[in-house]
């Protein structure tokens, strides 16, 4: 995956999704084009597609349009209608009723430490490289005067970043028997909110239980303010939320199933995904990452074997949709406003290092 860079002075969406759209149009069109063609062949007809798309557009306008405003505006400087564009906005809720559903994707370590120290992030983005063949980095600004920084593919509103006030955010998918096809907030939006808006993981919690969602995923959130460490895992589900707190330790991990006693009743994750392999390696290797600089904590995570569960390569022998690699390495210095990337596997981190955007 190539990552590209971008920041955006303006606090005006619309403004800002001219930008995006003038100066990224064919990612965000050929993104639009290979999800519509994904979501065929999982399963989704076109229609259903659409309908699920359009509506989750209508519940964003209602609970947060300044989103709606940016999304209209980058697919219009793209050249695309406005549906297809936020189909990839969208993705999860559409993907939440699939037929064919994925694995899958991504593992997340978060430490507090006991000494007053920011936290310690780290996570791998796990998906199909044929889809996500480019991501955006891109910081700017808000009218509230906050500055956020993030990583995202093109077409959805965030998937992990940190803001200017301390709170950092990662992102893991996750599957509940209450998906629907209602088209709720899309969960890509809630994200960007968080990192919009809060400074606190009250505030995150606040602003996550507000949104009427029709899929599920987990924000980790981590925030240091003052001096103070906080962290959780905030589960989403159309059933409700739930909280999962570090352990004795100061770690809180996750993958792709759900940990919260109650919503894990209703977890549907397939049977034969990864999820539950990454977790018990992202747990057991969890020790070694303590207190460590993002490098070695990336080198750390694998354990030390490039085979380790959570460096996923695609198996080629299998057909394009189901093929999953590592596409991104990513750490959030909270204290520096900072991200720390790397565009593949943690093993590759330990030889060429980060990137700090």
């Amino acid at each position: 995956m190539k990552l590209h860079h971008l920041t955006t002075q303006t606090t005006d969406p619309a403004e800002r999704g001219r930008a995006i759209g003038r100066l990224y149009g064919g990612h965000i069109r050929q993104s639009s084009e290979r999800y519509l063609e994904h979501f065929g062949i999982l399963g989704v007809p076109a229609d259903q597609v659409r309908a699920i798309v359009e509506r989750s557009r209508e519940s964003l306008l209602a609970w947060y349009p300044s989103l709606v405003v940016e999304s209209d505006a980058t697919a219009a400087a793209a050249g695309i209608q406005p549906w297809q564009a936020f189909a990839v906005g969208a993705r999860t809720e559409v993907l939440a009723v699939a037929p064919s559903a994925g694995e899958g994707e991504c593992s997340t370590a978060v430490r507090i430490p006991g000494d007053g120290t920011a936290p310690e992030t780290i996570q791998t983005w796990d998906w199909h490289g044929d889809l996500a063949t480019d991501g955006l980095l891109h910081h700017f600004s808000v009218g509230s005067g906050r500055e956020v920084k993030l990583f995202t593919e093109f077409g959805t509103a965030a998937k992990i970043g940190v803001n200017d006030a301390g709170l950092g955010l990662h992102f893991n998918i996750l599957s509940h028997g209450s998906d629907s096809e209602a088209g709720g907030v899309p969960v890509h939006a809630v994200a960007r909110r968080i990192l919009e808006e809060a400074t606190t993981l009250a505030d995150a919690r606040e602003i996550a239980a507000s949104a009427r969602v029709s899929a599920s995923t987990v924000f980790t959130v981590a925030a240091f303010r003052d001096g103070v460490a906080e962290a959780a895992s905030i589960e989403v589900a159309p059933a409700g939320i739930g909280i999962v707190h570090p352990n004795d330790d100061g770690w809180v991990v996750h993958t792709n199933h759900f940990l919260d006693p109650v919503l894990a009743e209703g977890d549907t994750m397939r049977e034969d995904s990864t999820t539950r392999e990454r977790y018990a390696h992202t747990v057991a290797v969890s020790p070694a990452m303590t207190a460590l600089a993002p490098r070695a904590r990336a080198a750390a995570f694998c354990g030390g074997d490039a085979a380790a569960p959570i460096c996923m390569r695609p198996d080629r022998t299998k057909p394009t949709h189901e093929q999953w690699g590592t596409l991104l390495t990513i750490a959030l210095d909270l204290s520096g406003f900072a991200l720390d990337v790397h565009a593949g596997t943690p093993d590759e981190v330990a030889v060429s290092g980060l990137e700090r955007f």
